[in-house]
Order: structure tokens, then sequence, then C-alpha cells
């Protein structure tokens, strides 16, 4: 009974995990399909030939087991044994390559090193018996009756058609109870295989239909295939708090080389460097709120000025990020408190000014 949890599509990554392990949806029926008709169509692509072989093959062994000559000559039994493999060999290639083909285009070539691993539950006859017994097994069985059942409902009909003539062959010679006879075989094999091809195809969409539900996810699976993707939350979490902790001290310890410190007053907190070789003015630091008030004790510690100027701070918080200039728009307001820092500076030092150093 298929789980009710399993209600979702299964994700790209479950899908190519069951290709790893060999689950994909393919169809053995297809496959002996293809292969018995690539059979049949080289067969009847040069009939003649095919039975003068047969028929010359058959007349060496006869005559070659009356005269006594294979048992004087064993050579003569492995010459003819590879003039019958010459004659079946192209046969049986074409139909090797048309399963080969139709193989490959259910899913393409797959290797499953994990679907080759020992397993001794495989081998265990209860087990064995349990699967032979089980509701798998009565439905293959079902599948191989279906197929079975409709070529010989066909070849039935096919007889009964031509019953009558079935009935005056005794009249007529043996080339024509051979021509009646291969040409009827030839008219069932065809049928047949296109009942067979028929049906491979509908056991494939029901194989298809199967893999589609035993790779059902329920949401609970997909929680945790979204983990071991993208890492689990409380771990993501850690390392986001990790990461801004880092932060935070590398903005500490830059803002001991900053110029100014402007607040909000209590609120923002950005720390500006400056230098005369600078195009323009840095943001080294800024934060709000308690790292704001770490940045404003460690400018303290370090005699760095704070400026008050809430709209500056406000302005510089939200459009510059650490590292960058200040934008042109703010050069004008920055230039003025810097200068006023500047004369400041010079007039407690008596001329010595932060930037200089």
């Amino acid at each position: 009974m298929a789980d009710s949890s399993k209600t979702e599509r299964a994700t790209p990554r479950r899908r190519q995990k069951a290709r790893e392990k060999g689950q994909i949806a393919r169809s053995r029926e297809l496959m002996s399909s293809l292969a018995v008709g690539a059979a049949v169509v080289a067969i009847a692509s040069q009939p003649l030939a095919f039975l003068g072989q047969w028929r010359g093959l058959a007349r060496q062994w006869l005559d070659g087991a009356a005269t006594g000559d294979f048992a004087a000559r064993p050579e003569l039994v492995l010459a003819g044994g590879s003039r019958m493999l010459g004659t079946v060999a192209p046969v049986i290639g074409l139909s090797w390559m048309a399963a080969m083909v139709g193989a490959l285009a259910q899913g393409g070539l797959v290797f499953a090193p994990s679907a080759l691993q020992p397993n001794l539950s495989r081998m265990s006859p209860a087990t064995r018996l349990g699967q032979l017994f089980s509701l798998p097994s009565l439905g293959r069985l079902l599948k191989s009756l279906l197929p079975g059942t409709a070529i010989a409902i066909l070849a039935g009909s096919v007889l009964c058609r031509d019953w009558a003539q079935i009935e005056r062959l005794p009249r007529f010679g043996a080339a024509h109870f051979a021509a009646f006879l291969s040409g009827h075989l030839f008219e069932i094999a065809w049928k047949s295989t296109l009942v067979l091809l028929v049906w491979s195809g509908v056991d494939y969409l029901i194989e298809r239909q199967k893999l589609e539900s035993d790779l059902r996810m329920s949401r609970q699976d997909l929680m945790d295939e979204y983990k071991e993707t993208e890492g689990h939350p409380t771990v993501k979490g850690r390392i986001r708090r990790l990461r801004r902790q880092v932060l935070r001290k590398r903005m500490l310890d830059d803002t001991k080389k900053a110029t100014a410190v402007i607040t909000n007053p209590s609120e923002f907190a950005v720390a500006l460097e400056y230098r005369p070789e600078m195009a323009a003015p840095v943001v080294v630091a800024k934060g709000r709120n308690l790292l704001a008030q770490q940045i404003k004790q460690v400018a303290r510690w370090q005699g760095i000025p704070l400026v008050e100027n809430p709209p500056l701070a406000h302005a510089l918080y939200r459009a510059v990020e650490v590292g960058q200039s200040i934008p042109p728009k703010l050069y004008a307001v920055v230039a003025a408190v810097l200068a006023a820092i500047y004369r400041a500076q010079q007039r407690a030092g008596g001329g010595q000014t932060r930037p200089s150093r």
C-alpha cells in the first residue's frame, strides 16, 4: 500500500540518487520485443537465402551421418557448426543491437556499483520463496500471460481463417507446403511482434508510473533533503553569528585608525578615516545601538573626536558600506565637519592634527 504521507513529487536530487542505485523506468519487454522484431526483419529481408543456407546445412549433416563421415572426420562437425554460426550470427547481432537501442532509449547508460554489491538475503531460499509467492511476482506472471494469450489468439485466428487451405495441403507437393508454412509463419511472426511492441509500450508506462510512485516524498523528506543540501538551520545560524562577531571585532579594530566618529547621538555611529593622500573619506566602521556604543567607547579610549550630527550619521549609515568612500553629495558636509575638527585640534595641540599621522 502506498504511503499516504508521500504526496510530493521527487526532487532532482532524489532522482539522481535513485539513478545511481539503478532505479530507472525500464521495460524488459520492450527490449525483447525489439530483439524479436529485428530478427523477424533480418530473416524476412532474405528469406530464400536464409532457407537455402539451412537446407544445405541440413543436407550436409544428414549425408555425413548416413555415410559415417562425421565419425571418421570430426572436423566436419566443427565446419558444420561454424557454418551454422555464420548463418545465425547476423540475426543475433542485429537483435542484440536492437535490444541495446531499446535499453539506452529508456534511460541511457546506467552504471550502479551499489547494485553489484553482494547481498546474502538475495541468496536465501526463504526470501526467494517469499518473492515467488508475492503480489509483485503474481503481477509479473499476469504481465507475461497477457501478451502470450494475445499471440495465441492471433495465431489461432490465422489458422482458422485459412483452415480450408490447410485441409487441402496433402494434395499438393512439398514445395507448396513449404511456401504455405513459411508465409503463415512470417505473418504470425510480424503480427506477434506488433502485439509485443504495443504491450511493451504499455508496460513501460506502467513501470514509469510505478517508479514515480516509489520516488514520491513526504514533506519531512523534503525538509531533510534541504537540510542536507543547504545546511541545518541551527548550524547556519551559528555560522552567521560567528561571522557577525568577526566583523564586529574587525570594525572595532579599524575604528582605532579613524579620524572622526559621527553619532546620532545614541542610535548610530559611523567611523570615518581621512588622510591627505585619499580621494575621499572612507567609512571604516559603522553600527547601531550596542555596536554604536562600542564604537564610541573605542573612540573615547583612542582620543578620536565624536561629532554629534544625526542627519549626517543617518545618511552615512544608510548609504555607505564599510570600506567604501562617502558619496560625492556628502563631500561638503563631511568636509565641513573635518575642517572644524582640524581647527579645534590645531588650537588645542599647537598646529598638530591627527591626519598628519
